[in-house]
This record gives C-alpha cells, sequence and structure tokens, in this order.
C-alpha cells in the first residue's frame, strides 16, 4: 500500500459534516491516489517550465 497523502480525520470529519455519511476505508486510498496523480502532474508541469518549484498553477483540476 503506498503512503496516505491526506488527513484521515480531516477527510472524515469533512464528509460527515458535509454529507452526513459514514467514509470507507478505500475512500481515503482513492483520494491519496488522486493527490498523488496531481502532484506527479504538477511535478512534470514545473520542470516543462524549468522550474524547481511546484506552484499552483501546475496543479490541473479541470477534470474536477
Amino acid at each position: 500500500m503506498a503512503d496516505v497523502l491526506v488527513v484521515t480525520s480531516k477527510v472524515k470529519k469533512y464528509i460527515k459534516e458535509n454529507g452526513q455519511c459514514n467514509t470507507a476505508s478505500e475512500t481515503i486510498d482513492s483520494l491519496s491516489q488522486a493527490v498523488e496523480a496531481l502532484c506527479k502532474r504538477g511535478i512534470e508541469n514545473a520542470k516543462a517550465d524549468g522550474r524547481k518549484t511546484v506552484m499552483a498553477r501546475d496543479i490541473v483540476t479541470d477534470h474536477l
């Protein structure tokens, strides 16, 4: 299993407070995978721009 890249307690709290729903453990895994993919894309975009710093503009969320 890969590293968890989201704060589990915060995600569960957000879902409970905003949707009155419980959170399955695989939800955290799925969110972590999505964050990892966003970070990888951000790294690629920064490098393509000749930078070593990932900036907000490098994180593409058009599909969200």
